[in-house]
């Protein structure tokens, strides 16, 4: 029986012999009322966390703290540190996440698409937008809201933990002039790449064109 369905009536009745081997027990903090803490996984730490999550000892040495909304108080929770700048404008560097945990069971009929996710696979930690492609080819896509960046695929045997993004913490407050210099930065940016391109391609022809003539001779 799939304890989930038990406990939830979530996800199939039964597990596949898949769902045994991802079945493993989530290691959690309380406080001395027994109220389950979100336990916070800096930046420095999530290099190792994948290789770590059977370890309770590393678990218990991050940090721990609580928020007061309800919703916090049901479920498992994780917080992330933000990494790099593949999230942007959305998410920014410095940036935590308050994630809800997904159950492996839930993989496949939970996931929903282009909705962000804290990914962990045998040897990273990624904030994305998730495509769920688990049923048709056992596999989900990773797309970043940063369009320097390409998505990717990471096949369900490389996934190790997925979080439910719900709740963001920021040290900037945004404004809507901060918000159009960002984006007008971008553009500028963005225009002096094809300027310097442009200069480029118009010196590529010049030689050439000087070339030509002596090549005929």
């Amino acid at each position: 029986m799939n304890p989930v369905y038990i406990m939830t009536g979530n996800g199939p009745m039964f597990m596949t012999e898949e769902d045994h081997q991802n079945l493993r027990v989530l290691t959690t903090i309380t406080n001395p009322e027994e109220e389950e803490l979100i336990v916070h996984v800096p930046l420095p730490a999530q290099a190792v966390y994948a290789a770590e999550l059977g370890d309770p000892s590393f678990v218990q040495d991050l940090p721990t703290y609580s928020l007061p909304d309800y919703k916090y108080h049901v479920g498992t929770h994780r917080s992330f540190d933000v990494p790099g700048d593949s999230m942007e404008p959305t998410l920014f560097e410095g940036d935590k996440v308050v994630c809800s945990f997904l159950e492996p069971t839930l993989w496949e009929s939970g996931l929903k698409d282009n909705f962000a996710y804290v990914v962990v696979t045998r040897s990273d930690v990624v904030v994305k937008r998730v495509v769920n492609h688990l049923k048709e080819s056992k596999e989900i896509e990773l797309n970043s809201d940063n369009n320097f960046y390409e998505p990717y695929r990471v096949p369900l045997s490389d996934l190790r933990e997925i979080w439910y993004v719900r709740a963001r913490i920021t040290p900037f407050l945004p404004s809507p002039k901060n918000i159009q210099r960002y984006i007008h930065d971008e553009v500028a940016d963005l225009k002096a790449t094809i300027n310097q391109q442009s200069r480029m391609l118009t010196q590529l022809s010049q030689t050439v064109e000087r070339i030509l003539p002596r090549q005929r001779d």
